[in-house]
């Protein structure tokens, strides 16, 4: 399994595949310097889990370059409201 992540400084995402399938996709768009909005999340059924996979790298990175997270993606959000330990990026 790998995790790719795309950014063009408006927009990025997280991208997981196993080998040529894609396992699930993380997309957000950039909410001036210090924010970013989580607006999509999809998994493929086959790879259970995977969507936690790809908010742990949004939060990772969310971390590493000291900027927040508004996650208006559904999963995102639910996730956000049962894991009090990757709050700390919740804008």
């Amino acid at each position: 399994m790998t995790i790719e992540h795309f950014d063009d400084g408006k927009k990025g995402s997280f991208k997981a595949t196993d080998g040529e399938t894609e396992a699930g996709l993380m997309t957000y768009v950039w909410a001036g310097e210090e924010k970013f909005i989580i607006e999509h999340t999809v998994g493929n059924p086959a790879f259970k889990g995977i969507g936690m996979k790809l908010l742990d790298k949004a939060v990772a990175f969310a971390r590493e370059k000291g900027v927040k997270i508004i996650p208006l993606c559904p999963f995102a959000k639910k996730m956000f409201d049962r894991k009090e330990e990757i709050r700390d990026v919740l804008a």
